[in-house]
């Protein structure tokens, strides 16, 4: 379906939710409502979090999911939009559900062959110096929440207990992750199209919420340094990780290299921000794609999906 033809429709946005990542939600929408009325489509913006956001919904037509975090990008409001008969942007119930779970997408990866780092799951009867002995450093995250909400570096047995009591705050279980020593990389997905990569500097220990969303110290690369043959490389992988969890639309996967020059999958977000700080848009840009025609993309791309 064309743009011309959308744009005789109503376009609910959800943004907001109740999540932990509300406020970047709240950021992310309201960028993709200026852009979208800036074409002259029709749009509603829609909250979960108002106790009548459902009926809200009646007589949308497509709705552009601009939910982070639980709620919103794990397949809950996916399937809702799928019961309440309303397309939707992004990737379906099960590709939302599975990306959402880094514990479940690490498991998929190590049985296909896509490299990804080692991990351990974290219980309050963990044996914290064998994880330490195990893996060395790592980085301790809940297994269901993005913007490395929750997340800290361990490298002893006493910081790996006190990582894993901030993330067990958060529902979805904790796990351990084997710290790559190198630079990161993120690749955009639009369609089946990987974009040019990003590599993220921070003067951070890693890659953190503030880094993301708050810091004017971060630095981006886009051009990210890599010759044509690792972009090649690292497109592919990205491309082959999202495929293989059931993703589509649009989204960004984020892998890491370390000292050799092998690069690693850590995650797939099927809903990556669309903030001022955001990197998918940064990424569009580089490939000639300023947001409003990327907004416009990603909501075409929905109108031709099967979901």
């Amino acid at each position: 379906m064309s743009g011309q033809d959308l744009k005789r429709m109503t376009i609910a946005v959800l943004l907001g939710g109740t999540s932990a990542e509300r406020d970047v939600s709240l950021l992310s929408g309201r960028t993709v409502s200026d852009a979208l009325r800036g074409l002259n489509y029709s749009v509603r913006d829609v909250d979960p979090a108002d106790e009548d956001w459902v009926a809200q919904l009646q007589g949308v037509d497509y709705a552009f999911n601009a939910l982070h975090g639980p709620g919103g990008e794990d397949g809950t409001i996916q399937g809702a939009l799928e019961a309440l008969g309303i397309r939707y942007t992004g990737s379906g119930v099960l590709g939302s559900a599975l990306a959402m779970d880094k514990r479940r997408s690490k498991q998929l990866w190590q049985g296909i062959g896509i490299a990804t780092g080692g991990f351990e799951m974290l219980d309050a009867d963990t044996d914290w110096q064998a994880v330490i002995d195990r893996l060395g450093k790592v980085f301790v995250k809940p297994a269901c929440e993005g913007s490395s909400i929750g997340m800290a570096p361990a490298s002893d047995a006493e910081s790996l207990r006190t990582a894993y009591e901030g993330a067990a705050a958060y529902s979805g279980g904790v796990m351990a992750e084997k710290f790559i020593n190198g630079p990161e990389y993120t690749v955009a997905i639009l369609g089946d199209e990987a974009l040019p990569s990003i590599r993220m500097v921070t003067d951070n220990e890693f890659y953190d919420y503030d880094a993301k969303y708050l810091s004017d110290d971060t630095s981006y690369h886009c051009p990210s340094g890599l010759n044509a043959s690792e972009e090649a490389q690292v497109g592919a992988m990205a491309l082959a990780a999202f495929r293989s969890l059931g993703c589509a639309g649009w989204g960004r996967v984020d892998t890491m290299r370390d000292s050799d020059g092998r690069f690693f999958v850590l995650e797939v977000n099927t809903i990556p921000g669309m903030t001022s700080h955001s990197l998918v848009p940064m990424a569009a840009r580089q490939a000639g794609m300023e947001v409003p025609a990327l907004v416009e993309r990603i909501l075409t791309l929905a109108s031709e999906a099967k979901h």
